[in-house]
């Protein structure tokens, strides 16, 4: 992790076509300075640059970035570390082979790799190259299915220092799994046990943000038992996490459609963190209005027994 006492410097690196100009346009909206391609014989000059400025400084290297080699990128970051004293914080942008191909023959571009072949023989190429990068990565970002949108909030959120004594990002999020897992989601929790408000039809068109649903769900018997054992589990993780110099942490609930229990969880969820000292993002994937509850439509935030959390 980057020292709380200097600007940070961030090197995004990883696959072609996996989502590098997207991360640094994101990081760019949060008031980091991005620089993309940059020669690696340059890297040293500019990171010593950037002693001399405030803002956080996000640099882009790939295998088209002049002079690229893994060995090369990883003694300059650690040459870095041992002249500034802060140490770069690598993140590695991923994605499968086959979602790789299909963006490539989307955008009719070639791979950097192979000119003169199919796109498959330059991405097989490129990971046996890169492999090294990867491991060395604090923080690796799997895009194949993420949209432009969810990228560029999990890349914010990667970054972004939180105040007080916590410097792990977390996130709650809820999902439903007819749509896929999250492949960002570090802990799921399926909680398709609880009672179903969709079945009372006077609750079916409301989310798990309203004050009805919750009132529903708090009333199956397993969920008092259920919130409770969860919150024992959870909480000495999360330290535990920070001293490992993990960045970002999302917890994810799934159930059926994604509307009404794992929305309901999230929000219980994230409540709870933020009243124990670990502010929590909540985002929920299938909901359209990710906006809090409005007025009339609020969420109660209790515990299976009725106390608050």
């Amino acid at each position: 992790m980057v020292s709380q006492s200097q600007s940070p410097i961030l090197v995004v690196s990883g696959m072609s076509g996996a989502g590098k100009s997207t991360a640094l346009r994101a990081l760019e909206d949060i008031g980091y300075e991005a620089v993309d391609n940059l020669p690696l014989p340059l890297l040293p000059m500019v990171a010593q640059l950037h002693d001399r400025i405030a803002e956080p400084l996000a640099i882009g290297i790939d295998i088209r970035t002049r002079g690229f080699s893994v060995d090369e990128l990883l003694l300059a970051l650690d040459k870095i570390e041992t002249d500034s004293g802060t140490r770069p914080q690598l993140v590695f942008l991923d994605c499968d082979d086959d979602a790789l191909v299909r963006r490539f023959t989307e955008t009719r571009r070639r791979h950097p790799l192979a000119a003169d072949r199919p796109a498959a023989d330059g991405i097989a190429l490129e990971r046996a190259l890169i492999g090294p990068l990867r491991q060395r990565a604090e923080d690796v970002i799997d895009t194949t299915v993420l949209a432009p949108g969810e990228f560029r909030r999990l890349m914010q959120e990667l970054v972004q220092v939180k105040d007080g004594r916590s410097l792990l990002t977390v996130t709650v999020l809820s999902f439903s799994f007819r749509q896929g897992l999250p492949r960002e989601a570090d802990l799921v929790f399926d909680v398709r046990f609880l009672r179903n408000p969709y079945y009372d039809l006077s609750l079916r068109a409301f989310d798990g943000r309203t004050s009805g649903v919750a009132a529903y769900i708090q009333q199956d018997p397993d969920f008092g038992p259920f919130f409770a054992n969860f919150k024992q589990l959870l909480l000495p993780l999360l330290p535990r996490y920070q001293e490992e110099g993990k960045s970002y942490l999302t917890i994810a609930f799934g159930c059926t459609g994604g509307k009404h229990r794992s929305v309901f969880l999230a929000e219980q969820t994230a409540a709870w963190l933020t009243e124990n000292g670990w502010g929590a993002g909540i985002h929920h994937r299938e909901l359209k209005d990710n906006r809090p509850a409005r007025a009339g439509r609020e969420s109660v935030v209790r515990d299976g027994a009725g106390g608050a959390l």
